[in-house]
This record gives C-alpha cells, structure tokens and sequence, in this order.
C-alpha cells in the first residue's frame, strides 16, 4: 500500500514539473543572463572579485551559480540542470551575451 502512494506522489510531481516546464525554463533563461551580464560587468568592469560580485546577485535567484574565466574575460551563470548563459567582457562594448542557441 505504502508503495502506490509513493509511485502516486512522484506522478503528480512529474506532471506538475511537466505542465510548468516553459515558465521555469523561461525564469532560468532571464536569471541566468541577468546574472552573467550583471556579475561579467562587476568583474571585467569594475574589477571586484568573484565573491564580492555575487552579493549583488537579486533576491529569488539563489540557484544561479556562477564562474568566471580570467583568460576569456568571461563569467557564466548556470540555473542548475535547465539553462546556462555567458557574458564576454569586449573592448568598446563592455560585456556582451552569447548568442543564444534557442
């Protein structure tokens, strides 16, 4: 009996991640592009450390996680197993997204 529930429970969740599968792909979309762009331009910019640069990180965004690459002047920012995105520090433009695959 007590394995059906569990079988029941981990349906619903599965459909329920199912049915808001585009809204939160949409979410880690943006918050990993605001991060990459915002914390690319902290770092390459303003020349604060990685560290210093995540405080400025907006509240609901705690499962963005970022890195940055001192050689490509770069940081990345990943919305854990939905989206990844980065920003390149250019001479002249600042930092920049990479284009986008979707």
């Amino acid at each position: 009996m007590f394995g059906w529930a569990i079988i029941l429970v981990l349906v619903v969740l599965a459909a329920l991640a199912w049915i808001n599968r585009e809204p939160a792909q949409a979410y880690a979309s943006v918050a990993t592009s605001y991060s990459a762009r915002v914390v690319c331009s902290c770092r390459f910019v303003a020349g604060r450390s990685l560290e210093d640069c995540e405080k400025d990180k907006l509240s609901g965004m705690e499962l963005v996680t970022l890195a940055d690459n001192e050689a490509n002047q770069s940081v990345t920012a990943r919305f854990p197993l939905i989206a990844e995105t980065t920003a390149t520090y250019r001479e002249g433009y600042g930092c920049v997204l990479e284009e986008w695959d979707g």
